[in-house]
């Protein structure tokens, strides 16, 4: 016969879901058994019912066949011949209903018997030990749930030792029940055998003990067919003894063993240090759920981790969901306010975060480590127990920060001359391709093996260098998103226009032509086919704020600006034909070459690109009116500068003039009493011109 399929009596303890899918598969099989048997056991008392019956017919026939001879018929009641053939088939017929009733004897003692004592005391016991293991499921489930909820604040040893208390009870309690109901499962698998089995033995040898006084050859010929049917039933009976007492002996060892397992307190740890080099562990924990803006409440599951995700699944559930994805995530140990051994995880991205709470201190320590080590991705190498106890070798608490999200390209550098004369080409992508296009390749579109980015990453500037050097020389603490620091001359100029969009990021590609109208469309078709061939679906959510100065980025739940992309550096911003919530635009970079960025938007991508296209033409205006400004104040500098010159040249021969006629009064003798005033007047004029001031003096003096 095949192998009997058991329940592992081992895995008792952990009580995992597995297990009680296992065995809820080994319930199921119980109950299609017993409806089964309940069928199997109602056709059978048909028969045995119905063997009755013929038996008590049959007698009833030879006694009315003995009694013939008592009938008064009116018309030849007096046939000596009838009756004496009557009375011997009453003698036939009285034979065979003592055969019928030895048949219903053996029917009863050797088919009726077995399958009653099989569906009345084996099925019913199974079900009366479901029951207890039920009740005492639950109540493990109540103590621990006391357990849990033990105040942090309010430590009364009184409160706990009576929960540990309780919870060693009830786990050891449902342990030993959950054995011997597996155990109860596994010998069913035999019964049932047996059972069904040994009730058609004893029909089949029931009736051919009553037609063995037909053919010889057919008794001998059934006497085989049953004789290696009882055989087989002797081996399996034997070996259900067997299995039996190797279960039993089980049990007394798992007993033995386990006993330091049913308290939920820390265990010593000389004897079970905490592991801090596994890449797999499983466990129930409970987990936070948030119900409100201030309540929460706490769930008990079975969590797993199943290659690089957290997993985890409740109890009566055939698979495991998806809580969470571990690679390069963040976790660490918390404390809260209501539990003790709690530890958060948080997602790469920061969006999630899930607070769990296990049993004990080693347990909590053990799911860090864990977590911690698959975060690193340490289970995709061969030797990861290894790789991880050199790695955790120092760790007390693992914990791994997230990667920022603001990632360098240093690859593309936006140029800093601005086209400021051209204003936005905003068109329709999908449209009818031009002449040109139709001579130009995809190679002269788009770079050939250009890498497409599904993910924001800001371009470094020599720009944001700079401004950097400058803030740090000035004291001044430098903007980390490339923002500007004169934000007040932005703010006026953004007052202008100031449009906002929601998008989400498809991804950017290197293009060779910023020119043609048709490198957005190609660059459109070649994103959506790369990320339907690779099944990228995420998309990153973001913020487009159009200003008359640059197109902004923004993150928005910490409003950081992620990108900044100045309008002078924007070639051209076009939509899709057929799907207007598709836009592009080309930002120019150095060497003549552009990165195109895809977008979609809730709106309409045709709003969106009127909007840069409005923005350039403001900011184009805005230049030239700057540029006049400054020209003009240019030329009102210069009308000054000269007006000064003039002013000074009139002031030089003022005093040139003042100067000859203070010479010609000077030369004069009878004006001598004077020469102490013309001297002071030569030496004001000195001080107004310095050449002319120095001759002035020495010919005073000579005069003097």
């Amino acid at each position: 016969m095949p192998g009997i399929e058991k329940l592992p009596i081992e895995e008792t303890l952990e009580d995992s879901p597995q297990t009680r899918s296992l065995l809820g598969v080994f319930e199921e099989d119980t109950t299609a058994i017993s409806n089964y048997c309940t069928q199997l056991y109602q056709a059978m008392q048909r028969i045995y019912d119905a063997q009755n019956e013929l038996s008590a017919a049959t007698h009833l026939t030879s006694k009315l066949l003995k009694e013939y001879d008592k009938q008064r018929f009116p018309l030849g009641g007096d046939d000596e011949v009838m009756s004496s053939t009557l009375q011997q088939f009453a003698k036939v017929i009285d034979e065979l209903s003592s055969c019928h009733a030895v048949l219903s004897t053996q029917l009863a003692d050797a088919m009726m018997f077995p399958i009653t004592q099989f569906k009345e005391r084996d099925l019913k016991e199974i079900l009366t030990l479901k029951e207890v293991f039920q009740i005492s499921s639950d109540d493990h489930d109540m103590a621990i749930n006391r357990y849990s909820r033990l105040s942090k604040r309010r430590d009364n040893d009184k409160v706990r030792a009576e929960a540990v208390e309780d919870v060693y009870t009830s786990r050891k309690k449902q342990h030993q029940t959950m054995m011997h109901y597996f155990c109860s499962l596994n010998m069913l698998q035999y019964k049932k055998k047996t059972a069904l089995l040994e009730p058609l033995l004893g029909y089949m040898q029931a009736q051919i003990s009553f037609f063995k006084l037909g053919s010889e050859n057919l008794t001998q010929q059934w006497e085989d067919f049953l004789g290696n049917i009882g055989t087989s039933v002797q081996n399996v009976r034997r070996e259900m003894e067997e299995e039996v007492g190797q279960m039993q002996q089980t049990i007394q060892q798992i007993e033995t063993s386990s006993d330091p397992l049913y308290a939920p307190c820390d265990p010593d740890p000389a004897h079970s240090p905490v592991c801090r080099n596994l890449t797999r562990k499983q466990g129930y924990l409970y987990i936070r759920n948030k119900t409100s803006l201030v309540t929460s409440s706490w769930e008990r599951q079975y969590f797993f981790t199943q290659g690089g995700n957290l997993m985890q699944q409740g109890r009566g559930e055939v698979a495991g969901g998806l809580v969470m994805d571990l690679d390069n995530c963040s976790v660490m140990a918390v404390d809260s306010d209501d539990r003790r051994f709690c530890f958060q995880v948080t997602s790469f991205e920061g969006k999630k975060v899930v607070t769990l709470q296990a049993e004990s201190r080693k347990d909590c320590q053990e799911w860090i480590s864990t977590i911690n080590n698959i975060s690193k991705r340490i289970y995709l190498s061969e030797n990861a127990e290894e790789l991880a106890a050199r790695v955790n070798q120092s760790a007390l608490e693992a914990v791994t920060p997230s990667p920022s999200f603001q990632q360098r390209h240093e690859s593309m550098r936006p140029s800093s001359k601005g086209r400021v004369g051209r204003a936005s080409s905003v068109s329709s992508v999908g449209s009818e391709p031009s002449p040109a296009l139709s001579v130009l390749s995809l190679d002269a579109l788009v770079a050939p093996d250009t890498p497409i980015q599904f993910d924001i990453i800001s371009p470094v500037s020599e720009e944001n260098t700079a401004q950097s050097k400058t803030a740090t020389q000035s004291g001044r603490r430098s903007n980390p998103f490339g923002e500007s620091g004169d934000a007040a001359s932005e703010d006026r100029e953004d007052l202008i226009l100031h449009q906002l969009y929601i998008v989400r990021f498809l991804g950017s590609m290197e293009v060779r032509s910023v020119e043609s109208a048709e490198v957005i469309s190609e660059t459109m078709r070649q994103i959506l086919a790369a990320r339907a061939i690779h099944n990228v679906f995420r998309m990153t959510e973001s913020h487009l704020l159009v200003t008359c100065d640059c197109l902004k980025l923004i993150d928005p739940q910490t409003q950081v600006t992620r990108l900044r992309f100045p309008l002078s550096n924007v070639v051209q911003c076009s939509s899709h034909q057929d799907n207007k919530r598709l836009f592009g635009f080309i930002l120019q970079s150095a060497g003549g070459r552009g990165v195109c960025y895809i977008f979609e938007s809730n709106n309409d991508g045709e709003k969106i690109c009127d909007s840069v296209g409005l923005a350039k033409q403001i900011a184009f205006h805005s230049e030239m009116d700057r540029k006049a400004e400054e020209k003009k104040k240019e030329q009102d500098k210069a009308k000054e500068k000269q007006q000064e010159e003039l002013s000074k040249q009139k002031q030089i021969e003022k005093d040139l003039e003042e100067q000859s006629r203070l010479i010609a009064a000077s030369s004069r003798p009878s004006n001598a009493p004077g020469s102490d005033a013309q001297f002071l007047v030569l030496s004001n004029s000195q001080s107004e011109d310095s050449d002319v001031g120095e001759e002035g003096k020495k010919k005073g003096e000579s005069e003097a």
